[in-house]
């Protein structure tokens, strides 16, 4: 049984609202649900998520390889199937033909299923999409289309006309979405960054902007990248949910970024998730300790550049030539050289109008 009340405002304040009716639903008459999941524990229909992260983990291309698998009905890291569905992408940052296509095709997925926001048209006129004003636009083409399984929105601070660092006015900005994927029993997957600055705060608090976008959020995901292999090579990476008021909110999975060609055209090479072994335990200490073992080691690597600088110009200055190519026979990074350079006070100087830096 529905029960109403009439809610009368202060007529000096909310005259033109006077006639507003508030409803009242019984608990009783709500039948319960349960949450319904695309991946279980990950990512659920109807529901926000975010992907947040450090620079170079590769969260685009992680949001690519969930679309892949839910286009394609492909394998989850855990080794469940994902079931097949039409996938929305909107991206304010990369181009989907150079960029967002040869990572899905080299993902395995089902282009057929893959859909991207672009072009809003009003007869002879174009613009492009708008995901802060155009959301209406997008519910009515997508469900022209089908329906979705999954809403990707790159990135998610473009999802607002607010500004994104006030918490009540990104919450309005985003309800729209929020309320979108509801109500096509989507799942909303947000992609943003982690703040500067902010190494040793919970993940959860590091989400780039407002509070709002991690609150409205049922899941937040988070991807970092571990310690360097030691071989000049990117080191392991790791996927993991830093959030969850819906199901659990640890574990995670290790993940590497490989540069692979496309199947139709071999000769365009896109980057490619490729899943590993599963992990346990919550995001903030493992974020915590990957970043402190970058900034260990950043720091040694600095120290023992600048133990070969001292060395060898102890017997006076050299060319700018003779210390790279005696920095690289050591095995020392020039950047790295550079940086231990400046921390030493080191000043280069240049011989004449013509002669080279020393």
């Amino acid at each position: 049984m529905v029960k109403t009340i009439a809610y009368v405002p202060p007529e000096d304040v909310f005259e033109a609202q006077s006639n507003w009716v508030m409803s009242l639903t019984s608990a009783s008459d709500i039948e319960a649900a349960p949450v319904l999941w695309l991946w279980r524990g990950w990512l659920a229909r109807g529901k926000m998520h975010i992907i947040a992260g450090q620079p170079g983990t590769g969260k685009t291309t992680l949001a690519m390889k969930i679309a892949a698998a839910v286009s394609a009905g492909g394998r989850w890291p855990d080794g469940t199937l994902a079931l097949k569905g039409n996938v929305i992408i909107w991206s304010g940052e990369d181009d989907p033909a150079d960029t967002l296509i040869p990572r899905l095709e080299a993902s395995g997925a089902d282009l057929t299923r893959i859909y991207f926001a672009g072009v809003m048209k009003c007869g002879k006129e174009r613009r492009p999409f708008d995901p802060a004003k155009d959301v209406a636009a997008l519910q009515a083409a997508i469900e022209a289309a089908g329906g979705p399984s999954v809403i990707v929105i790159d990135p998610v601070v473009c999802a607002t006309a607010a500004d994104s660092h006030k918490n009540s006015e990104t919450r309005r900005g985003l309800q729209p979405l929020v309320d979108m994927a509801a109500k096509l029993d989507a799942a909303l997957l947000g992609i943003t960054h982690f703040t500067k600055g902010s190494e040793g705060r919970s993940p959860f608090d590091r989400v780039t902007g407002s509070v709002a976008f991690g609150a409205l959020a049922r899941v937040v995901l988070v991807a970092a990248r571990q310690q360097d292999g030691g071989d000049g090579k990117p080191g392991p990476r790791i996927f993991m949910r830093a959030k969850s008021n819906i199901g659990p909110d640890d574990g995670g999975f290790n993940y590497d970024l490989q540069l692979v060609p496309m199947r139709s055209r071999p000769d365009i090479i896109a980057s490619v998730v490729y899943w590993k072994d599963a992990v346990s335990g919550n995001a903030r200490d493992i974020v915590a300790e990957a970043e402190s073992i970058l900034d260990t080691e950043a720091a040694g690597e600095r120290h023992e550049a600048a133990e070969f600088l001292t060395d060898f110009l102890s017997g006076g200055p050299k060319s700018q030539k003779e210390v790279k190519e005696a920095a690289e026979a050591n095995c020392h990074a020039w950047r790295t050289v550079r940086r231990a350079q400046k921390e030493l006070g080191i000043k280069p100087s240049k011989s004449g109008m013509t002669g080279g830096w020393s």
